[in-house]
């Protein structure tokens, strides 16, 4: 049967048979598949650009993952949440980092030591968080690919230097993430119907607050900061308030713990599951294991607001350190 092909598909032939990146392949070849009258003369023809233009899609993605897998700025969540510590040069990111996990970054008085992010895990408890310490946010420039790292994050730690003109840090650091349509959280109602923008829960780490003299800094910090920002004097050089730091990040992670338990046996108190707060049985279940979602006839749970064993439904709402036995 005749295909009678219009003009413009041998025009947009010739573009795709002269395309030389794989993008600009697909762009072409969409086009020409566009150009190609539907009836059963062109079915075949049709068929065969499709397949030829999902291979160049395949392709394409995959050569995305790779080269978004191969770069510094792109790193893998793990454990129970990530949180990435930004700020303005010498404030004591990396001596956090290092003071927090097992990571092991260069940490100088020199301005701009730190050039790619690194990773460590710090232990909260019986769970392990994701701390990722990031090169300055600079007015001046900043490695565009730092921006889709801190998009990607479950909690920005904004990291100040008390001693030494925190607001203004605060004030240009926030300026910085803006521009590049990162937003703090509690700032949402400032952005009503706005598209495209990462909201992103924050908390303001003073740092260099070493003793009880510089408590009194800062207090004068909180009191001249707007919008209500929640912020927490640290030590990275001795260590100070590093427990409440660490409640205040599992806090804002919006995560819970939940314990195991088989049938006639006691829990797995140093293995939980973490999960998302307002998680339920169901969900908890098929965290454990896909079969129990069909397969589940009872669940019994010792922790908040039950009585211990307590026969609960699938929807039933679990709360941090539940224990949960599950009965197939």
């Amino acid at each position: 049967m005749p295909t009678n092909l219009p003009p413009e598909y041998y025009e947009a032939e010739q573009n795709y048979r002269a395309a030389k990146t794989i993008q600009e392949k697909i762009t072409t070849l969409e086009e020409l598949i566009s150009t190609i009258p539907k009836h059963k003369g062109t079915d075949k023809l049709r068929a065969d650009f499709r397949r030829r233009l999902s291979k160049l899609k395949e392709s394409s993605q995959a050569k995305k993952k790779v080269s978004r897998q191969s770069s510094a700025f792109y790193i893998d969540k793990e454990g129970a949440g990530q949180a990435i510590l930004v700020g303005p040069t010498n404030v004591g990111k990396s001596a956090l980092l290092t003071a927090l996990t097992n990571a092991t970054p260069e940490v100088s008085e020199a301005p701009f030591t730190t050039w790619v992010p690194t990773p460590g895990m710090m232990p909260i408890e019986n769970i392990q968080v994701q701390l990722v310490d990031t090169p300055p946010l600079n007015p001046e420039f900043v490695e565009p690919l730092l921006f889709e790292l801190i998009r990607r994050t479950d909690l920005i730690l904004l990291v100040v230097d008390v001693q030494t003109n925190p607001v203004q840090q605060l004030e240009d650091s926030i300026a910085i993430l803006e521009e590049h349509r990162i937003i703090p959280l509690h700032l949402k109602g400032q952005h009503p119907e706005e598209g495209r923008l990462a909201f992103i829960p924050t908390l303001i780490l003073a740092n260099k607050t070493d003793d009880q003299e510089m408590d009194e800094l800062f207090q004068i910090f909180c009191e001249l900061t707007e919008g209500d920002w929640s912020s927490l004097p640290v030590s990275a050089t001795h260590q100070r308030n590093f427990d409440q730091l660490k409640s205040a990040v599992f806090e804002r992670l919006n995560i819970i713990r939940i314990y195991s338990k088989a049938p006639g046996k006691e829990p797995d108190l140093e293995a939980p599951f973490v999960m998302k707060k307002g998680s339920t049985i169901e969900e908890f279940a098929s965290k454990v294991h896909q079969d129990f979602i069909e397969n589940l006839k009872a669940a019994r749970v010792w922790g908040y607001g039950v009585f211990d064993g307590q026969l609960v439904s699938r929807d039933h709402v679990l709360h941090d350190e539940d224990i949960v036995e599950l009965r197939t």
